[in-house]
């Protein structure tokens, strides 16, 4: 007998605004189902201002307390961490989402062409739409002519998977003409191979400028407050502590779970609070894939030394100089899984609308650099059709977005 839906993901929202709503998910465990929940609520725009996880690795229970928007979907966001749980196919089959990252097959791939006038905050209008509409842009390439006319090409897939009927693309095309209105001059949908997609090396310039230590560059990348990350073995007999420390940042949790997830490191107990001032304090009882603690100091430096650089750096910001130009570039890790950190786009796009920057072209790519994937975007600056900005001031902006500090 399969279990229900409703009993797998309670959902009980605040009577009074600003309060948090909670969620509790109740279902079989499995290693990274912390991350694919956590990155769940990120997409969503939910703001986790405490949580507790507690597992004796076959079954599970979680608790989240999260800040929601007036615009919320609560309906939509309880169905995708229903698809989300182990439950979900125990009890309505094998799905994609209960499937290894081995053993899933990747969603279509279809090539979203858009041509339109060009204007401040049409790149936003446009990915606020593809949110709403949970079609996740994979790739991207955003030109812009003289004449003032701009075609975009997006890589997109869907979280629903309808994208290759008609009506689907019907909505697509509603929904867009009603936020472009009649600056929309074509638009048109296809399937293509994922080939397009393909990751590539970075260039050493690029690795050096993007990837290198605070330290060589100093007025480049930002980064967080200071975290505190402690490791003790001594208070569990059977699992390690992790005690760690830092600042609040939109996806702190999501970053701290994919962590372990990529690590292949099991949760059995969690608790995570935000104190006074934005600071988070986060104990979490782990134990590795064979059940045991982490006991070889080369792996315990290891997990804090990955822990560390995603907490001071869960993206980096950068402004360059592109000849006469100025080049945006933003890039976060990918997941070992394949996924991406959702959102980025839509809030890069945000920000520079907020102080009326126009974007002249923009690009999303993958690079690997040493052992690891990370998702690159590319945004050049139209410094012409844009009210004066500091470089300053748009990395900062954009800083702060993603960041959720505003």
């Amino acid at each position: 007998m399969g279990i229900l839906s409703d009993d797998v993901v309670i959902i009980r929202q605040s009577e009074k605004e600003g309060d948090p709503s909670v969620i509790t998910i109740n279902c079989p465990d499995k290693t990274g189902l912390g991350c694919d929940l956590c990155r769940i609520l990120l997409f969503f725009g939910l703001n986790i201002v405490r949580g507790d996880v507690s597992t004796d690795g076959r079954w599970c229970y979680l608790v989240f307390w999260v800040i929601g928007k007036p615009n919320t979907r609560w309906n939509l966001l309880k169905t995708r961490l229903v698809e989300a749980s182990p439950a979900f196919a125990w009890a309505f089959g094998i799905s994609r989402c209960y499937l290894s990252d081995s053993e899933s097959q990747p969603p279509d791939l279809f090539l979203l062409k858009l041509a339109c006038s060009d204007r401040t905050g049409l790149l936003y209008d446009v990915t606020e739409v593809l949110y709403k509409l949970e079609i996740n842009i994979e790739k991207v390439k955003i030109s812009t002519t003289p004449d003032g006319k701009v075609m975009d090409l997006f890589f997109v897939t869907d979280t629903r998977e309808l994208l290759g009927t008609e009506k689907r693309r019907d909505e697509v095309y509603e929904y867009l003409r009603d936020a472009i209105g009649d600056a929309m001059m074509s638009y048109d949908i296809k399937l293509v191979s994922s080939e397009v997609t393909a990751r590539s090396p970075a260039s050493s310039s690029f690795a050096e400028t993007l990837f290198s230590s605070l330290e060589e560059h100093p007025s480049g990348l930002q980064t967080s407050s200071s975290v505190s990350i402690a490791v003790d073995n001594s208070l569990s007999r059977a699992h390690t502590l992790i005690q760690i420390t830092c600042q609040d940042h939109k996806g702190l949790l999501y970053d701290i779970m994919r962590t372990f997830k990529d690590f292949n490191i099991q949760i059995s107990y969690g608790r995570f609070t935000i104190k006074r001032g934005k600071n988070c304090e986060i104990d979490l009882f782990i134990v590795q894939s064979d059940g045991r603690k982490i006991l070889d100091s080369s792996k315990q430096d290891a997990l804090v030394s990955r822990l560390r650089a995603e907490l001071q750096q869960p993206l980096r910001v950068v402004m360059m100089n592109k000849g006469p130009d100025t080049e945006l570039l933003v890039t976060n890790p990918v997941e070992l899984s394949g996924k991406g950190r959702p959102q980025v786009f839509y809030d890069i796009a945000l920000a520079l609308k907020k102080i009326n920057t126009c974007i002249f072209s923009a690009e999303i790519g993958r690079h690997l650099t040493g052992d690891r994937e990370w998702e690159v975007y590319k945004v050049l600056i139209n410094e012409e059709d844009s009210l004066p900005v500091s470089r300053s001031k748009i990395e900062e902006q954009v800083w702060s977005t993603l960041m959720g500090w505003e």
